[in-house]
């Protein structure tokens, strides 16, 4: 197990301010790209959706919820699973009130290509208070990305080609059969009773939603993933104290 370095205040100090210079400049290029994606042009959506949800057929307007902003996070529960993805239901399970969300004109929801007798059902054995919706029979899935299939459109996967995956080293995920769901989180505006989408991110794009992993990612373990660096960080998990 590879643990930091152990030193003195002094010297801690040191490394600790020359990290937050680092941050600091962090901050402002995350504050640049924030204004880049919200000068993003947007894209009429003008192909009707009859989505699920707990009412009946409802409309992709509809889920605005009379609000001007909608946020869609695509969690993967295809139809002939009896569980959402484990992964997908950690992020979910990791968001917290929408309060702040609704109070900023912002509506977050969930949508996936199950049955929707089967969200239901998954969103009740988690407790979960969000919003769900099934683009079953619909191409919403399609359209968005998040479930590829090349009999319906032409493989895209966060903004690549299959040829563009092929040469990538990471591509083994796409190798699957078809159809497959992968997750992702999408944005869309009201405006006029028309509806528009902005952005969508996949892959580790909605990490920067979550608590947890943003919360890790300040201690000295990290995430504890395969991936990260340097190697190593992690311990074995001990008996919660009582």
């Amino acid at each position: 197990m590879s643990l930091p370095d152990v030193v003195g205040r002094d010297e801690w100090l040191v490394a600790r301010r020359e990290l937050l210079a680092a941050e600091k400049e962090f901050t402002k290029q995350r504050d640049a790209l924030n204004t880049r994606r919200r000068e993003l042009p947007m894209v009429l959506v003008d192909k009707p959706y009859a989505l699920t949800g707990a009412d009946g057929p409802v409309g992709l307007a509809d889920l605005f919820e009379g609000r001007h902003q909608l946020v869609v996070y695509h969690i993967m529960y295809p139809p002939e699973w009896d569980a959402a993805c484990p992964s997908c239901t950690g992020f979910v399970d990791d968001i917290g009130s929408q309060r702040a969300l609704n109070e900023t004109d912002t509506t977050f929801v969930l949508i996936s290509r199950g049955p929707y007798e089967k969200l239901a059902a998954y969103k009740a054995e988690r407790g979960w208070q969000h919003p769900w919706y099934s683009s079953a029979g619909t191409d919403f899935n399609y359209d968005y990305h998040v479930t590829l299939d090349e009999s319906v459109v032409p493989f895209e996967y966060n903004y690549r080609s299959k040829a563009e995956w092929d040469n990538r080293p990471d591509a083994g995920f796409i190798q699957q059969d078809q159809p497959f769901d992968l997750h992702g989180l999408s944005c869309f505006l009201r405006v006029d009773e028309r509806v528009y989408h902005t952005y969508s991110t996949y892959g580790r794009g909605p990490d920067a939603m979550t608590f947890s992993t943003n919360a890790l990612d300040m201690t000295a373990l990290g995430r504890q993933e395969p991936w990260e660096k340097p190697e190593g960080r992690s311990v074995p998990p001990t008996e919660h104290c009582h």
